[in-house]
């Protein structure tokens, strides 16, 4: 007689959504559970601040094997890239030069 084999799929979904003299806040909660584990999606939103985001794993035995990359404001980083690379430029023109005046002065 062949075996059976037997899995389970569960989704629970939540959201919470209020607006208390003009102040909204927002949470909304996902959860995804199968023979491997459980993945948990959090994100909440508080008056005046950026989104959030959180993401949890757990193996089937309920440990938590993973926080997954929490995400808060989108921020352009570009732009502090090329201060970076442009102060870096700035310190090696100055290293050059302060070699060469040393030189110059042996």
């Amino acid at each position: 007689m062949p075996s059976q084999r037997l899995t389970f799929q569960s989704i629970s979904n939540f959201s919470f959504s209020s607006n208390i003299n003009g102040q909204q806040r927002c949470y909304s909660e996902q959860i995804y559970s199968d023979p491997s584990g459980t993945k948990v999606r959090r994100t909440s939103q508080e008056p005046g601040q950026a989104p959030k985001e959180e993401r949890f794993e757990y193996d089937s035995a309920g440990r938590k094997i993973e926080e997954v990359e929490t995400k808060g404001r989108i921020e352009d980083v570009t732009d502090k890239e090329k201060t970076t690379e442009g102060e870096k430029d700035r310190e090696y023109e100055k290293k050059v030069g302060d070699d060469a005046k040393r030189e110059r002065g042996a």
